[in-house]
Parts: C-alpha cells; structure tokens; sequence
C-alpha cells in the first residue's frame, strides 16, 4: 500500500507538542528536502520506504522532545536562516525586539558593535546585514559556537562580521571601543523548574543558567562593559521576564544614564540597556 503525504501527515502523533501539525510539517518537508508548500500542493505524492523510515525516526525523536530547530539544523531569526546545532542556544523570537531597539539608537555611521555569547551569530549577523557599514564583532566561548557563527556569516555574505573565541571579554582586543555592546547571555537560575521543561532540555546549560539568582553573567557584562565603550556607547542586555527592574538598577548603580527597558513581542520587559559617558 502506497503511503502520501497526505496519508503520513493524518497518522501523526505529536500531542505532547505546543504545535503538532506544524512540527510535522517541517519535518516531512525537511525529510522530502522541499518547501512546506509543497506538502499542500502535492498531497497525493508518495513516500518510498527510507523517506518514511526517516520521517518516523525524526518523529520518534521530537516526541521525546528534541527541539524541531535541532532536528532539521536550523532556525530562522529575523530575516536569516541560521544553522544551528546542539552546543548553542536556539535563537528566539523575543531576542528580536533586541534588533529592533538598537537599530533605533543614535549610533555613528560606521559603528563599532560587540555581541557578547554570540552563539549562532544571530544578533551580530542580523545586525551586520541591516548595518553595512557597521563593523560587528561576535564573541563566544564556545569554539563549536564561534565556527558555527563564522559560517553562518559566511552563507550569508555578511563581510562586515568578524567572530572569535572569548569567555565574555576575555580575549576582547583591551584597547578596542565600541559603539554598542549587545548581549543574550544565560540569566536563569540554578534549579529552575522550567530547565526540565520543553525545548531548553536540550539546550546547553552553559549558554542558560547564571548562578543562584540568573544574574552572575549580566552582573559581570554591566561591571566590566564601561572599559570597553566608546563615549556615549551603548549597552543593551536581554533578561529574564521578571528581572527588568534588577537589570536597570544594575546598569543605574555602575553609572549608565538613559537606562530603559523594552517589551518582548509576549508584553514582557525582556530588554533593558543605558548609555555610556565616562
């Protein structure tokens, strides 16, 4: 009996999945190596027997909840279609409204920009492409994470991205100045509930967890950024849903002005950053 598209698509079982049909999907698509629509255009095409034996190992394995965004090695962030793997964050939607609020800042033209825990590269590429002539710096001290984000770059023709290996600013060039420092950096607590729950299983707890409270890695990043800010630079962080008043007392105590926080696309103040003036 000849197995479809169609045929496949009805017999799935993914209830455990905040988004069972569209997880399907994808990962038929990605087994077939054609466009979703394809599936609604052909419904009637069929499956041979490794095609199957495939879609039903990738299923296997997103029931046991493996992120959809490892199965298939990539995930869409702003206008990019990043590779990504297993020893970095899964960009999200949320870290968007950070792209959003700093292509906003009064920045120079040519704007020196630092992403601290760069990951995929998806903040610095994204920033790269809407900015040519910023010069954006990506850092990560991950070496999986910085040759996966030099990549990235390199698929996407993104010059103007430079990526390397640092545990925070580490190996940050001292006497470099930036106009803009930006960051994603882990801001959950040790023990959380949620770091057994969903996709994050999965994810690397380095790139999740900051000490007792979340907030070891901002608290390093808003103490040590100032040396590395040009004059009226920017630092802008994203956090946790709950944690914008801390951030903005953080970043107010160490002397950053103009310190404000913005909403995620979930209402939440998820970004929060000031300016510089030594």
């Amino acid at each position: 009996m000849s197995v479809t598209v169609a045929g496949v698509l009805a017999q799935v079982d993914l209830a455990d999945s905040a988004s069972p049909r569209l997880d399907a999907e994808l990962l038929l698509a990605h087994v077939l190596n054609r466009p979703r629509s394809f599936l609604r255009t052909w419904p009637e095409q069929v499956l041979d027997s490794a095609e199957v034996r495939r879609f039903d190992e990738l299923l296997a394995r997103r029931r046991a909840g493996e992120p959809v965004a490892y199965l298939l090695g990539r995930q869409g962030f702003w206008t990019l279609d990043l590779e990504v793997s297993s020893a970095t964050l899964i960009p999200r939607a949320d870290t968007e409204t950070l792209i959003e609020v700093v292509l906003g800042l009064p920045l120079v033209e040519q704007a020196r920009v630092l992403d601290l825990g760069t990951g995929t590269g998806a903040i610095a590429l994204a920033l790269a492409q809407e900015r040519p002539s910023w010069q954006v710096t990506g850092c990560d001290r991950v070496a999986e994470a910085v040759e996966l984000a030099r990549g990235n770059a390199e698929r996407h023709g993104l010059a103007n991205a430079r990526f390397l290996l640092s545990d925070w600013f580490g190996a940050v060039d001292p006497s470099a100045r930036f106009d803009l420092i930006v960051s994603n950096p882990p801001y959950i607590a040790e023990g959380d509930l949620h770091l057994q729950q969903g996709d994050v299983r999965f994810e690397p707890a380095s790139a999740l967890v900051s000490g007792p409270d979340g907030l070891d890695d901002i608290r390093l990043i808003v103490e040590q950024a100032p040396v590395h800010l040009a004059e009226s630079g920017w630092l802008f962080l994203e956090h946790g849903w709950d944690q914008a008043e801390t951030v903005a007392e953080l970043l107010s105590r160490r002397g950053f002005a103009a310190v404000r926080s913005h909403r995620d696309l979930g209402g939440h103040l998820r970004i929060t950053g000031g300016t510089w003036h030594a």
